[in-house]
C-alpha cells in the first residue's frame, strides 16, 4: 500500500508540473503552433501552419482538459483545431500526426463533433493519397522535412497514418478505408523493418513496379543506423494499429518486434542517446522525445498484449522509461528538456519539443489514473 501510494503521489505531482507548462503556454498568446522550446526561457518557436507537429499542442489540451474538467483547455483545443482545419487535404503523409493527436484524440476524450469530422475528412483524403502499387501512401509532395519528397518515396514517420484511416474507417463502416489503412501498415514493416527488430527510417522505391530500391536513414547517425525517433514511430504506429484491429494478430507481432528491439538496445538508465549507432562520449545528446515516445508505445502494448506476463514486462518497462523522464529531465516549470530535434544540421539539440511533452503527458495521467487506455 504504502508503494502504491507512494508511485501515485509521484505521477499526481509529475501531472501537476506538466499541466504548469501547458498554462503557461496558454498564457503566451502564441501566435502560431508551439513546436520546439527553449528550456531556459520557456518561449517557443512556432510554426504558422501545425508544421507535422501542431496535432501534438492540441493533443495536450485535449489531454488537459479531460484530467482537469477545465473549460478554458476544452475552449484553447477547440481554437487551435480550427487552426488546423485548413491542413486537411495537405499532400503530406504526416497528417497522421496532425489529426489523430488534433482531432481523433478529442473524438474519443470529449466526443467532439468537429474533432471527429476532421479527423474522417483527413483520412479519406489519406485513402485516396494510398499508391496500390506500392501498397502504401508515400511521402507526398508537400511532406515536411523530409530529405526527399514526393510520390517515390516513404519513411516510417509516416506510420501513424493508419490509426487515423482505421478509426475513421470503423465509424464510416469503410472497408476500402479499413483495407489501405492495413496494407499501409503491413507494407511499412516491409519498407523499414530490419530482420531483427530495427528499423530503418527511409525508402525509396520504383512507382512503376512499387520496389525498393533504397533504405536508408536520413536524418540519423549514418544511411544504415537506427535513428531513435525511427524505431519510437514505428512502435508507436504498429500499437495503436494492431489496437484497432484485435484481428490481425501480425500487427501486435510487429509492435511486439519493434518494441523488444528498443528494450534490448536502450541504455540502462532507460533514455536513449538520439541515435542507437552513434558513438557514445560524454556529449552525445539523448533524445527524450523519442524515449516520451517508446514510453507510450509500451504502456499501450501492455493493455493489449494477450500474455498477462508480457503485458507486465511492458507496463514496467513503460513506468521505469516514464520515471527515468521525469525524474532526470522534466523541470520545475514542467518543461521536459533534452529533446533532440535534428543534430545533423544542429538544430534544437537539447530543447524542449511539443511530441515529448504530449507523449510524456499522455504516460503520466495513464499511469496517475486519470486517462483511459482508448486513446
Amino acid at each position: 500500500m504504502v508503494t502504491f501510494q507512494a508511485d501515485r503521489t509521484f505521477w499526481r505531482q509529475a501531472q501537476v508540473n506538466i499541466l504548469q507548462r501547458v498554462s503557461s503556454t496558454i498564457d503566451q498568446n502564441l501566435s502560431g503552433f508551439p513546436h520546439i522550446g527553449d528550456p531556459e526561457t520557456g518561449e517557443w518557436v512556432t510554426t504558422p501552419d501545425g508544421f507535422w507537429t501542431g496535432g501534438f499542442w492540441i493533443g495536450e489540451l485535449w489531454l488537459a482538459a479531460s484530467v482537469t474538467g477545465e473549460a478554458r483547455y476544452l475552449e484553447a483545443a477547440k481554437h487551435w483545431l480550427e487552426r488546423l482545419e485548413p491542413r486537411v487535404e495537405s499532400r503530406t503523409v504526416f497528417r497522421g500526426f496532425l489529426f489523430y493527436y488534433g482531432a481523433v484524440i478529442g473524438a474519443l476524450l470529449h466526443g467532439d463533433r468537429k474533432a471527429a469530422a476532421l479527423a474522417e475528412r483527413a483520412a479519406q483524403s489519406l485513402g485516396r493519397q494510398f499508391d496500390p502499387i506500392a501498397n502504401l501512401i508515400p511521402l507526398g509532395k508537400e511532406a515536411e522535412e523530409a530529405h526527399s519528397v514526393g510520390d517515390g518515396e516513404a519513411n516510417i514517420d509516416g506510420l501513424p497514418a493508419a490509426p487515423v484511416m482505421l478509426w475513421a474507417a470503423q465509424h464510416l463502416g469503410d472497408d476500402e478505408l479499413r483495407q489501405r489503412a492495413l496494407k499501409h501498415a503491413k507494407r511499412s514493416a516491409e519498407f523499414f523493418l530490419r530482420d531483427d527488430g530495427g528499423v530503418i527510417q527511409s525508402a525509396s522505391f520504383d512507382t512503376a513496379t512499387g520496389k525498393v530500391i533504397r533504405r536508408y536513414t536520413h536524418k540519423g547517425y549514418a544511411d544504415d543506423s537506427i535513428w531513435t525517433r525511427a524505431q519510437a514511430w514505428a512502435m508507436l504506429g504498429f500499437v495503436l494499429s494492431a489496437r484497432l484491429e484485435r484481428s490481425e494478430s501480425s500487427l501486435i507481432q510487429l509492435a511486439e518486434k519493434v518494441c523488444d528491439w528498443w528494450l534490448a538496445n536502450i541504455p540502462q538508465d532507460r533514455v536513449a542517446y538520439w541515435d542507437f549507432n552513434a558513438p557514445v562520449a560524454a556529449d552525445t545528446k539523448r533524445d527524450t522525445s523519442g524515449t516520451a515516445i517508446a514510453a507510450a508505445a509500451l504502456l499501450k502494448l501492455s493493455q493489449i498484449h494477450p500474455e498477462p506476463n508480457k503485458a507486465a514486462a511492458y507496463r514496467g518497462a513503460a513506468e521505469a522509461t516514464a520515471r527515468a523522464l521525469v525524474e532526470r529531465h522534466l523541470n520545475s516549470k514542467g518543461i521536459l528538456t533534452d529533446g533532440c530535434f535534428d543534430p545533423k544540421n544542429g538544430t534544437a539539440v537539447s530543447n524542449e519539443l511539443i511530441w515529448g511533452d504530449y507523449f510524456l503527458f499522455e504516460t503520466v495521467a495513464t499511469l496517475n489514473g486519470d486517462l483511459h487506455s482508448s486513446v
